[in-house]
């Protein structure tokens, strides 16, 4: 989940994170931090959760604002 202009709300700083990008890894890296997701939802802290799975999307400033932008992909076991 990413926003096109580059800043997923924020301070409209050059650093702030325009969403995240979230794989396998990220649960793998949740419980290997021992990190408590519900504790994050609770205080609205997406970014910080994603900031220490290392799965946030930072591109900075884009100067475009389509929208937000969303894509599952379900690759089902073989």
């Amino acid at each position: 989940a990413a926003d096109t202009d580059g800043a997923d709300g924020g301070a409209g700083q050059p650093t702030d994170p325009a969403g995240a990008i979230i794989d396998g890894r990220t649960f793998a890296a949740m419980q290997a931090q021992r990190l408590d997701a519900a504790a994050y939802l609770a205080d609205n802290d997406a970014t910080g959760f994603f900031e220490a799975t290392g799965d946030l999307l930072v591109t900075g400033p884009t100067r475009t604002n389509v929208n937000d932008l969303r894509v599952i992909l379900v690759d089902p076991p073989s």
